[in-house]
């Protein structure tokens, strides 16, 4: 909720122009029209439920309709919350109540003309008091419970860690199909690394010598969880860190990715299959 300031329901009560006055002022010796507004809704009988939305109807004279109005909720003579602004369209729908609403009976709403054509004759409106009740909190079912609890314990953890090595994720993809194939080849220079390939766990490349030739790979996804697949190192090549190009083909679409790894960690690609 945003900071509650004070503010002078007296002022506002007291010295609002009339509804149906088409008085005219003056100003330096010109005729000036006053501009009125009046809230129709809402009314003394009215409840709003917050958090929720709620709407806004207004009367103006003498307000053009590209001209705004800024309306508050007030409480106790207290400003809590600031409604909007709104074109003087004599409506608003879907105004937005604060969570942290109390439930009362003393709440008004006050609507203020902004950038009057005659900065001395403002025009301003409070509404009379009405209530506003808090939302019942939703109430999950047992079986709610139940399905969440057991989707949270049933949702896989996601590796961190290999052998000793961090696993750092530089990519996350969705394919459509739980077989995909792979192409490896030597990133840059030709400098001696080994590698293997890792999917979830298991080696489904072991101890390859990389070559500038792409060399193809089939692989099977698990469906129901996130596969990762990750780059380890056997040696650090003449220019460490061991890096490789692999081509994920799904179908006819096809990503490259680039994945370095070194001693202490190793670099890797989550792969979701598309329900």
């Amino acid at each position: 909720m945003r900071n509650i300031v004070p503010f002078l329901l007296g002022f506002l009560l007291f010295q609002t122009n009339s509804a149906h006055s088409n008085e005219l002022g003056d100003r330096n010796g010109q005729a000036v029209l006053k501009t009125t507004i009046e809230i129709t809704y809402p009314t003394n009988t009215t409840v709003w439920t917050a958090p929720g939305e709620v709407k806004l109807q207004w009367l103006t004279k003498n307000i053009p309709a590209n001209k705004t109005i800024k309306f508050y909720l007030s409480k106790d003579d207290m400003v809590v919350q600031e409604l909007g602004i709104f074109e003087n369209n004599s409506f608003a729908n879907e105004v937005k109540l604060d969570r942290g609403l109390q439930t009362g009976t003393n709440y008004r709403v006050i609507g203020i003309e902004l950038f009057p054509d005659d900065k001395y004759s403002i025009a301003k409106y409070a509404t009379p008091l009405f209530t506003i009740k808090k939302a019942p909190r939703k109430q999950e079912s047992v079986a709610q419970n139940a399905k969440a609890k057991k989707k949270v314990e049933t949702t896989p953890k996601i590796r961190t860690a290999f052998n000793g090595r961090n696993i750092n994720y530089v990519k996350e993809l969705v394919v459509t199909g739980n077989t995909i194939r792979i192409g490896l080849w030597d990133h840059g220079r030709k400098d001696g690394d080994i590698v293997s390939i890792y999917l979830n766990g298991e080696a489904i490349v072991s101890k390859y010598h990389l070559e500038y030739q792409k060399k193809y790979f089939d692989l099977k996804l698990d469906a129901s969880k996130a596969n990762d697949l990750f780059l380890y190192a056997h040696n650090l090549g003449e220019f460490p860190p061991n890096t490789v190009s692999i081509e994920i083909t799904d179908g006819a679409v096809s990503e490259n990715i680039v994945l370095n790894s070194d001693l202490k960690s190793c670099e890797a690609v989550l792969i979701n299959v598309k329900e």
